[in-house]
């Protein structure tokens, strides 16, 4: 795993509207809800500033020290899935505290409206398009909080990541066990609450 050294942190390479904490419940992504679709609506109003990056890093968000756009493909998973892009984040609303063994925090944020990660399209001119945002929470965090469950997001349950050492993916790439949701303004065919965005490229990024 790389190192970097980040606002004073070695930090691995990384890769809101009101929330409840809940168990399970039925994936409702095949059929956007009009819940989902105002809220996208909601969060893309409160977060256009940022479409300008040096909006962003005014603010205090950062570019993963790891430099990647991030890929299905480059995760094991089908290239058809899409892409993430590129992630910019706030470190104070992760609540990130320690590197090793693993990445770790105190971060349980869930506020869409002020997320604690960016989503970012490298463009063939060089900029960025904001595409998305994301919010996570580490595990143990949110569960010492006192909640018995995910959180959850217009009816869906955020995604579950934790590694399985059995297998060579980096399922939780190099955090602790955590849930995430990423939330897209870029059209997804597979659904706009979904981690990945097949409408989404990284085919013009410059590491």
């Amino acid at each position: 795993m790389r190192a970097i050294l980040w606002g004073g942190m070695i930090v691995a390479g990384l890769t809101a509207a009101p929330l409840i904490a809940a168990h399970s419940l039925p994936d409702q992504d095949a059929i956007q809800s009009d819940e989902a679709t105002a809220l996208i609506e909601s969060v893309r109003a409160a977060t256009l500033r940022f479409e300008d990056v040096n909006a962003a890093l005014a603010e205090g968000y950062v570019p993963d020290p790891s430099g990647e756009c991030v890929t299905a493909k480059a995760h094991g998973l089908p290239a058809g899935l899409g892409a993430m892009g590129i992630h910019y984040l706030r470190p104070d609303l992760l609540g990130l505290t320690v590197t090793a063994p693993r990445v770790d925090g105190t971060g349980t944020h869930t506020d869409f409206m002020n997320p604690a990660i960016l989503l970012y399209e490298p463009q063939e001119d060089g900029s960025l398009a904001l595409v998305g945002v994301e919010n996570l929470v580490f595990r143990k965090a949110w569960e010492t909080a006192g909640n018995g469950g995910p959180p959850v997001l217009a009816g869906r349950s955020w995604d579950h990541m934790v590694d399985d050492p059995a297998t060579p993916t980096e399922e939780a790439h190099h955090f602790e066990a955590h849930y995430d949701q990423h939330l897209w303004f870029r059209a997804n065919p597979n659904g706009n609450l979904k981690p990945f965005n097949p409408g989404v490229t990284c085919r013009h990024h410059k590491a």
